[in-house]
Order: C-alpha cells, then structure tokens, then sequence
C-alpha cells in the first residue's frame, strides 16, 4: 500500500494527551510512519499549530501544548532522523500556498466543512447567530488543511472516518486546478482508515475524552494512574460469579493494551469465576504502565531538554521547505503565467 508513497500525518496541539489520545492516534501514527519507509516511501509528520490558534489565543498556553505534543511523539518512538519532522508555521509556503488555493476553492466547500457546521448548529441549539464566535480561521480551516497536503506531493493521508472529508476537499481543489491548467500541478491524495485503530472507553464506559473527565492519564506517576483505573465502573457481582468479559468495562479498556495471550487469561478468569474486579484493574494497572514506562522516562527528558527538541523540529522544516517551496513555484508560474 505503501510502496514509494508519500504519507503525511498532522496533529493539533490541543492539550496533554491521556492514554485514549495515545492508543488510538499517536501510536497508530507513528507505526503507520515507520510502515512507510520500510517500503520505500517518504514520512512528513507535523504539529498544526496554524490550526491551534482558530481556539487558542493565549501565547503561553499554545507553546506548552506545542511543546508536550512534540515530545509524546518522540517519546512514542517518531524517528525525526527518518520522518520528517516540524511545525506548521515554520513553512513560510503553506501561507503563500493556501492563499492561491482560495482563488479556486468554492465557498460551497466551506459552508458544508464539518468543523463549521458543528459550530453553527452549536449556535443554534443556544439561540445565537449562525456565526457566533467563529472566525475566519475555523471556517476556512479545510484550505489551510489542503496546503498543507498539497505542499508535499502527498500520496496518502491516514485519518479517521471524522476526517476524511478534509482530504476530499484537498483532492477537489487539487482536481480543479489540474483541470484549469490542464496539467497535473498537484498531486491528489488518497485517504487511509485503519479499522483496526483502537477506540478506548473511559473509567465511565464513554469514550476516553477529557471533556468527559473520564480519561487514564499517560505519563503522569503509577499513582495517578492507578487512581484512574481502580475508579473505572464495575457492579457488585462477586469474584466467583462467572461473567461475560464483554459486558465488563474493565476488560474492553484492556484490549487496547494486553497482548493476545494477558488477553485470553483475563477473559478466561471471568467467564470461569476466577478473577474479581480488583484482580483485573491490577492487571490493567500492570499492562498500561509497562506500556507507558519508558515512553514516560524519554518524555520527560525532553520536556526538560527541549532545546533538542526545537534543534529536530528545525531540521525537519529544513527538510519540508524545499518540497513545498517547489509546489508553491509550481502554482506561481501557472497562475501568473511565468
């Protein structure tokens, strides 16, 4: 799938990841990377930080975030020696690119976005004016997202079925430029789903998310998590009555971190009687710390040395820059005829 592609993934800064955010999209991401190069391909991995500021305008606070999500991506294993790794706004071409891409985007492709729909429908439901609070930025967000794509040659775009539709619009735009100018300018990019990628509940059986409060936290001390853990749901059915794993919330969190076989031995001590609620959240305790160990020692040694961190991200840009700045002299010379 593959083979001598380009795959590019971007993340938002959006705050600590908890162990949800981890399991279903970091380290997903980052195996899908390294798939990549193993075959041949190219592996652009960014921090969308242009994005970050449609919701966050405190300077302070975005830096932190930026911060913590670049360092969860190396401590997750993200090479930056073989990915190429940076931030959004150390492209000065993605602007300059997402500013050509305006002049051939309908407006029709903006107004049904997902992200400006929810907004509007969110006004709604208060009794306010269809664009309350929302800026610019949120409402063109998917032509910011296409640069972004079509800065690379992008071959192929791993997402989640919420984000499909960005890359439909990528490839849209990019098929409307093709077909004005006759000439294939820009790459059209593909999306990836992996059915596979875990959705993890939270300790109340709704999906892990911090607006929820129900989160496991990542790299916080074995305390905190096991706090987080011996507080997930159960009901008062003894240890010895037989129980259906599946029907225990403990047991679903643990899929998305035991190996088949810690798997197995869980589901059988349930079914059999033979394990109580106590005895599974240690063995969830167990599993996600020995996940998360030294993840967590290589994290916060570059929360503490971040200065190797901006050296990386640096050098990725580096690495960026002459590939979108050869797309963005590609649409100059056709547009203004050069």
């Amino acid at each position: 799938m593959f083979e001598n592609k380009k795959v590019l993934t971007g993340v938002k800064p959006t705050g600590t990841p908890h162990l949800g955010n981890y399991l279903g999209a970091i380290k997903p991401a980052i195996t899908l990377g390294k798939q990549a190069l193993a075959a041949g391909g190219k592996h652009y991995m960014f921090i969308a930080d242009y994005h970050a500021i449609n919701a966050e305008k405190d300077p302070d606070i975005l830096r932190e975030k930026l911060k913590e999500i670049a360092c969860i991506y190396l401590a997750g294993g993200l090479d930056p020696s073989q990915s190429v790794f940076y931030r959004q706004s150390d492209i000065a071409e993605i602007p300059e690119i997402t500013t050509i891409l305006y002049a051939y985007t309908p407006k029709g492709f903006m107004n049904k976005a997902h992200a400006y729909k929810a907004a509007v429908d969110k006004n709604r439901a208060a009794g306010k004016p269809d664009d309350d609070g929302i800026n610019m930025g949120l409402y063109t967000y998917p032509t910011l997202m296409a640069a972004d794509i079509l800065a690379y040659d992008t071959d192929i775009v791993p997402v989640g079925k919420d984000q499909v539709q960005h890359v439909e619009i990528a490839r849209d735009i990019a098929g409307i430029i093709n077909a004005h100018y006759n000439r294939p300018l820009l790459t059209l990019p593909e999306y990836s789903i992996d059915d596979n990628v875990a959705v993890v509940p939270g300790i109340d059986g709704r999906k892990m998310s911090k607006s929820y409060g129900n989160v496991i936290p990542l790299f916080e001390d074995d305390k905190a998590i096991k706090k987080a853990i011996f507080s997930i749901k159960t009901d008062s059915r003894p240890p010895e009555e037989p129980k259906n794993p599946d029907e225990i919330l403990v047991y679903e969190i643990y899929k998305a971190v035991a190996t088949p076989e810690q798997l197995r031995e869980m589901g059988d001590g349930l079914c059999e009687g033979k394990l109580g609620y106590g005895q599974i959240k240690n063995m969830l305790l167990d599993a996600v710390v020995n996940e998360i160990r030294e993840k967590r020692e290589t994290y916060r040694y570059y929360m503490t040395h971040y200065d190797e961190v901006e050296g990386m991200l640096e050098d990725g840009a580096a690495k960026a820059r002459p590939v979108a700045r050869a797309t963005l002299k590609r649409l100059k010379d056709a547009v203004f005829g050069r």
